[in-house]
């Protein structure tokens, strides 16, 4: 497995989803925002809300759907970053969102946004 060309994909992703994300309304507050528990791929804000973004993206249909790839342990981790955000910004309503991107033709690459796809 190549990390330089997953680390290349996941950055692609992001940006692509950076800018869906913008053209619907969204305001990105921070990207790839580190913590104590683990990384963000994008913090945004749609209207009062303070949305966690995962950014999941393949270049192709070998691995299915990227919003797949969100398993369990990392549901738990999204969940664990959602916690400390709300220290961060308390009385703000938080969500976890997955944008899933498929980059099999590069030129039309495929969004599915999930809003609130992880609970809790």
């Amino acid at each position: 497995m190549d990390k330089t060309k997953n680390k290349t994909t996941g950055s692609v992703g992001e940006d692509i989803a950076t800018d869906y994300l913008i053209s619907k309304g969204y305001k990105i507050l921070q990207r790839n925002l580190r913590l104590f528990c683990g990384e963000i791929d994008i913090l945004a804000q749609e209207n009062r809300t303070l949305v966690i973004v995962e950014v999941k993206t393949v270049r192709g249909a070998g691995f299915g759907l990227a919003q797949d790839l969100v398993r369990y342990k990392k549901q738990q981790k999204l969940r664990n970053l959602a916690r400390a955000i709300e220290q961060e910004y308390p009385n703000r309503s938080i969500r976890i969102d997955v944008v899933g991107l498929d980059l099999s033709n590069p030129e039309e690459p495929k969004i599915e946004h999930l809003i609130n796809a992880v609970q809790g």
